[in-house]
């Protein structure tokens, strides 16, 4: 646990086909999957600049843990895109969750934190902030406000998760896989 962020919530990977990934995955038995083919965010900056960048995302439990695909879909500025073009594909972050996001991003920039890219899903409980950690860690640090409707559908991931038989391994938009 860091007594700065909390607990790890969550790791994510940034990845060439998601499509591959939440099958490899399926057969290591993590799943069920809640895929977005076409993430909307309500804003996008990397490295104070707005971004019109554009992702795919899978999400999925293991235990406690959520696992985050995430496939970036074009050549805007992202983390997601420098991380690809340095030619490494995989872990890329791990995320801790709030409910007090503005507390906990405030306290990181004071402590020299710096941000590489940001945004929010979903509206204001919906914001998160990726600190270019990677020289310090190997790995970005990704905070992620939990505390309105973003919160409840990952607790219900992880609840659909513990319980899983198998059945419906990839859900969402699944017309659009590959």
């Amino acid at each position: 646990m860091s007594r700065i962020f909390g607990n790890i919530t969550q790791m994510g990977y940034v990845v060439h086909d998601i499509n591959a990934e939440m099958r490899r995955w399926l057969a290591h038995g993590v799943g069920p999957w809640f895929y977005v083919h076409d993430v909307q965010t309500d804003y996008f900056t990397h490295r104070g600049s707005e971004s019109p960048m554009k992702m795919s995302v899978a999400l999925a439990n293991s235990g406690d843990v959520q696992i985050e695909l995430i496939q970036p879909r074009n050549d805007a500025p992202s983390l997601y895109r420098e991380f690809l073009e340095s030619g490494r594909e995989g872990l890329q972050h791990i995320a801790y969750w709030t409910e007090d996001y503005q507390g906990l991003y405030d306290k990181a920039l004071s402590l020299g934190y710096e941000v590489g890219h940001e945004g929010a899903i979903g509206g204001e409980q919906g914001r998160f902030a990726y600190f270019d950690t990677e020289k310090t860690f190997g790995h970005i640090i990704e905070i992620s406000d939990i505390s309105g409707p973003k919160g409840q559908f990952f607790r219900y991931i992880r609840e659909v998760a513990a319980t899983w038989d198998g059945s419906e391994p990839i859900r969402g938009d699944v017309d659009k896989l590959a």
